[in-house]
């Protein structure tokens, strides 16, 4: 396993890249010493060696804007971090989403979270996790919810509550991907083929 070498630099920084954990976006870069990396995974929340201030700086010690650590990741060089976070408000100083001017958006990364999630509970099960049931029940059972909820969608879909047809095709599209993680499909593969029909268009 690598770890992280703070010798390479001179005085003793390296790279940390911060990224959402749910959309992907580069929400900052800052610089790491061996404390500042420590602190960081002590706590919780992201904290820097700050330059400007030739102290430790913890993001969001004054905004409350705070970067909570979901992981952190080490380059193949041993000198890079990577620390993918959840951001509890805009990352930059200017109150922009990332120091980058980007939108913090693309809901749709939220997918592949609960994917993740999914596959804990199955590999991981909890006596209380609605999950972990569906997964005891089998793959007859999963395949018949999503059938139920597919017909509810459509009888939603005739009438004029948009805040349940909403709700209906959460529920749908929940339990379409705990089937997909009984048949041990990955969401990726079903997008590639999408992918695919639309090229040939």
């Amino acid at each position: 396993m690598t770890t992280i070498d703070f010798s390479k630099s001179p005085d003793g920084l390296v790279p940390a890249v911060v990224q959402d954990e749910q959309t992907g976006k580069v929400l900052m870069v800052g610089y790491m010493n061996e404390e500042a990396y420590h602190k960081t995974q002590a706590e919780g929340v992201v904290t820097f060696f700050s330059r400007s201030k030739g102290r430790l700086w913890t993001k969001g010690e004054t905004s409350n804007n705070f970067l909570h650590v979901r992981q952190i990741l080490i380059d193949c060089d041993g000198d890079t971090l990577l620390i993918k976070a959840s951001p509890a408000g805009p990352t930059c100083h200017t109150g922009a989403d990332t120091c980058f001017d980007e939108v913090n958006g693309g809901k749709g990364q939220f997918l592949n979270y609960l994917q993740g999630i999914i596959h804990d509970r199955r590999v991981n099960p909890t006596e209380k996790s609605y999950t972990t049931s569906l997964f005891n029940r089998g793959v007859n059972k999963i395949a018949q919810k999503v059938g139920e909820e597919a017909v509810e969608l459509v009888i939603e879909a005739k009438d004029n509550n948009d805040d349940l047809f909403r709700g209906e095709a959460a529920d749908l599209l929940f339990h379409f991907l705990v089937l997909l993680e009984q048949k041990n499909i990955d969401l990726d593969e079903v997008i590639t083929i999408l992918q695919g029909r639309h090229a040939g268009k």
